[in-house]
C-alpha cells in the first residue's frame, strides 16, 4: 500500500474520492438540520432529502454516459466543483438567514447530480492510475478511503450542525467538494504526464521499426453517437456478462433486505431493548469491520476473488438473525463487524472483476448500471420493512430477510461463470479484447487508452 501511495495519479484519485464521499455522507444530515431551522416540517425534509436519492437515481445512467465519453478526471473536477460552488453558496445564505426551503430543494438536486455523475467516473477511473498487478490493493485501499470519508462525514455533519449550525456544515462541505476537484485535477495532469511519455517512447520506438504502442479508440470516436445508442451499447456490455448481471441481481435483493433490516427494522429492535446510543456503536462496528475487511483484501492473492466474494454475502444475514433474536449487544457487535469484513472482500473482488472484464470504453457505464440497480433496491426494502413488520411482527420479517439473503447468494453461486471467473490479469483493453471469464493478457495501463478516454 505505501508503494501505491507513491503513485501520484492514483493517490491524488483515492484523496478526491475520499473527499467526495465525505461530502455526499454530510449533505443529507446537515440538509435536514438545516430544513428544521428553518420552521419545515418532517414532510419538508423528506421531500428535500428524497430530492436528492431521485436526482441520483435518474442521472445515474447519464453519469456512465458521460465518464465514456469525456475525459474522467474532467468530469469529476467539473461535479466537484458545481458540487462546493451550490454547497458553500447556500451555506453562507442559510447562515444570513436567507435561504428558503425551496433553495435548500436545488441544493439537494444538484448534490443527487453531482453524486451520480462521480461515482461511475472514479471507478472507472482507478485502473488508469496504477499497474495492472497492483490494481486489487488499490480498489482496498481507495475503498478503505471511501468508508473513512463516509464516517467523518456523517459525525463531523452530525457534530456542526448541533454546535455551529447546519450553515457552517454546507460551508465545511463547499470547502471539502472543492479540495476533491483539486486532487482530482491534480490525478489528470500526473495521467496526462505519463500518457505523453508513453506516446513519446513509442515514436521513438516506431522511427526505429518497432511495433508502435496501441492506444486504441478514443473517447471522442463516440462522439458521434447519440447518447440513447450509447446507454444501448453500455446495456449490450451489462448483459452479455452473465456473472454481471446474476451478482447485481443478487445485489438487488440484498440491498433492499439489509436497508430494511438495518435501517428500519434495526432502530425498532434497538429502542426496544438495548437503546438508541449502543446502536450508534453497533453502526460504527460494521465501518471498523470495512476498514479491517480492507487491509485483509489487500493481502489477499486468490484469483477467484469473486467467487469468495458472492460467497461471504451471506454473512450480511449475521446481523439480521442477531436482531431478530433481540441478540446481547455484543452479539451484535461482532456480528457487524464481520459483516463488514464480508461488505469489503465483495467490494474489492467487483470492484476488481469489473475493470479487469470490461472494455474500458465502456466501464463507466457498467458501473453506472450496476449503480443504478444496487440505488433502487434500497427504497424499495426501507418502503417494504415497516408494513411487513407491523403485518407480521418484527422477529419473522428479519428471518425471512435471513433467508432471502442466503437463498439468493446460493442461486448467485449456482452461475458458472460466478464461480469460474478469475482475476489477476490485465486491465480490459478498449476494444474488449477476449471474452470475460478467464486471465487477460493486454497493454500496460498507461497504454490501453488513450488520454482522451482517461
Amino acid at each position: 500500500m505505501r508503494a501505491l501511495l507513491r503513485e501520484k495519479a492514483f493517490r491524488s484519485l483515492a484523496a478526491g474520492r475520499a473527499l467526495t464521499f465525505f461530502g455526499n455522507s454530510m449533505a443529507p444530515v446537515v440538509l435536514a438540520f438545516a430544513v428544521l431551522d428553518l420552521g419545515g416540517s418532517a414532510v419538508d425534509v423528506g421531500l428535500v432529502v428524497g430530492a436528492r436519492s431521485v436526482s441520483n437515481v435518474v442521472l445515474l445512467l447519464f453519469g456512465g454516459l458521460l465518464a465514456d465519453r469525456m475525459p474522467r478526471a474532467l468530469v469529476l473536477q467539473g461535479a466537484a466543483y458545481s458540487a462546493a460552488a451550490v454547497q458553500a453558496g447556500v451555506g453562507i445564505a442559510v447562515l444570513a438567514g436567507r435561504a428558503p426551503v425551496g433553495i435548500l430543494l436545488v441544493l439537494s438536486v444538484v448534490q443527487g447530480a453531482a453524486s451520480a455523475v462521480s461515482m461511475p467516473a472514479s471507478a472507472a477511473l482507478i485502473p488508469r492510475t496504477v499497474p495492472a498487478g497492483e490494481l486489487r490493493g488499490a480498489n482496498a485501499l481507495s475503498r478503505m478511503g471511501v468508508n473513512a470519508g463516509m464516517i467523518a462525514g456523517t459525525s463531523f455533519g452530525g457534530l456542526l450542525a448541533a454546535l455551529a449550525g447546519p450553515g457552517w456544515g454546507m460551508v465545511l462541505n463547499g470547502v471539502a467538494f472543492l479540495g476533491a476537484a483539486l486532487a482530482y485535477g491534480t490525478a489528470g495532469r500526473a495521467l496526462a504526464r505519463r500518457r505523453a511519455a508513453a506516446e513519446e517512447d513509442s515514436a521513438e520506438a516506431t522511427a526505429s521499426g518497432a511495433t508502435a504502442v496501441e492506444g486504441g479508440p478514443g473517447a471522442s470516436d463516440g462522439a458521434a453517437e447519440g447518447p440513447w445508442h450509447a446507454l444501448r451499447e453500455g446495456w449490450r456490455e451489462f448483459v452479455s456478462r452473465t456473472w454481471v448481471w446474476v451478482v447485481v441481481a443478487q445485489f438487488f435483493v440484498v440491498n433492499a433486505v439489509s436497508a430494511g433490516g438495518i435501517q428500519v427494522l434495526g432502530p425498532t429492535v434497538a429502542d426496544a431493548t438495548f437503546g438508541r446510543t449502543l446502536w450508534g456503536f453497533v453502526l460504527a462496528a460494521q465501518m471498523a469491520g470495512a476498514l479491517v475487511g480492507g487491509l485483509l483484501v489487500a493481502r489477499s492473492r486468490s484469483r477467484h476473488a469473486l467467487r469468495i466474494g458472492v460467497a461471504v454475502v451471506a454473512l450480511d444475514a449475521l446481523p439480521l438473525a442477531a436482531l431478530a433474536q433481540s441478540a446481547d449487544v455484543a452479539v451484535l457487535l461482532v456480528a457487524m463487524f464481520v459483516n463488514g469484513v464480508a461488505i469489503e472482500q465483495f467490494g474489492v473482488a467487483w470492484d476488481l472483476s469489473l475493470q479487469e472484464n470490461v472494455p474500458q470504453d465502456k466501464l463507466a457505464r457498467v458501473y453506472s448500471y450496476d449503480a443504478l440497480g444496487s440505488t433502487l433496491a434500497l427504497p424499495l426494502g426501507e418502503m417494504a420493512a415497516g408494513p411487513l413488520a407491523e403485518h407480521y411482527g418484527v422477529r419473522p420479517a428479519l428471518l425471512c430477510g435471513v433467508a432471502l439473503v442466503a437463498l439468493v447468494t446460493a442461486g448467485a453461486l449456482c452461475s458458472r461463470q460466478v464461480r469460474d471467473l478469475t482475476t489477476g490479469g490485465a486491465v480490459a483493453p478498449v476494444d474488449g479484447g477476449p471474452a470475460a471469464g478467464g486471465p487477460r493478457g493486454g497493454r500496460p495501463p498507461d497504454a490501453a487508452e488513450p488520454l482522451d478516454a482517461l
